[in-house]
């Protein structure tokens, strides 16, 4: 997967980061922490600029944020009510838990939308409830460009800043990333568990 990421990044320049990070999106094992550090070290050797690379790395990221937020607007509220009603212990939230969950996520929706971005394991399904719980796409596009912005920047960075040993980068955020997402299950595993149907009346 490497060498493939290498040759369209060479063949494409800012176009092939574009698409490397929109895929990265829709098919997280493609990882960003290889793809932008890479652009960075691009950048360093002279062949695109930084600027290029940290924006066209961002558009790529954002696309992808935005195909999931269409997707949770297609999913809606109501459908997802229904899949709860019939399959609650798989989403760990009944109906009534929904409506609280959509209760918080208004409340705090820029720093969930702004800090979700930073995260590795959720980068991506953030944009889901955003768009099944109906956040303004201004609101959605502004607080996930600035923190797409600011993820992407420190991985071009650091590219950058490491040259030819970039790969370090990815070296230690993959654990990183890789303990997120295992704290993540464990915590779905336990919800699921744990989980009680509401009591008809």
């Amino acid at each position: 997967m490497f060498d493939w990421i290498v040759s369209l990044m060479d063949r494409a320049g800012y176009l092939g980061i574009a698409l490397l990070m929109l895929l990265e999106n829709l098919f997280p094992p493609i990882p960003s922490e290889v793809i932008m550090p890479l652009a960075g070290f691009s950048a360093a050797k002279g062949t695109l600029s930084f600027a290029g690379v940290v924006a066209s790395g961002t558009l790529g990221s954002l696309a992808g944020a935005y195909f999931w937020f269409l997707i949770g607007r297609w999913l809606g509220l109501k459908r997802l009510k229904l899949f709860a009603g019939r399959h609650g212990r798989w989403l760990t939230l009944h109906p009534d838990g929904i409506d609280r969950a959509g209760g918080f996520f208004a409340r705090h929706q820029a720093v969930a939308l702004f800090l979700g971005r930073l995260v590795p394991a959720i980068r991506s399904i953030i944009s889901v409830p955003a768009g099944v719980y109906d956040v303004p796409i201004r609101t959605f596009l502004f607080w996930s460009s600035l923190g797409t912005f600011l993820w992407t920047l420190l991985l071009a960075s650091a590219g950058y800043l490491l040259q030819s040993q970039y790969e370090r980068v990815s070296e230690w955020l993959n654990p990183v990333s890789n303990i997120v997402f295992a704290g993540l299950a464990i915590w779905y595993l336990v919800r699921v568990i744990r989980f009680k149907a509401p009591e008809s009346s």
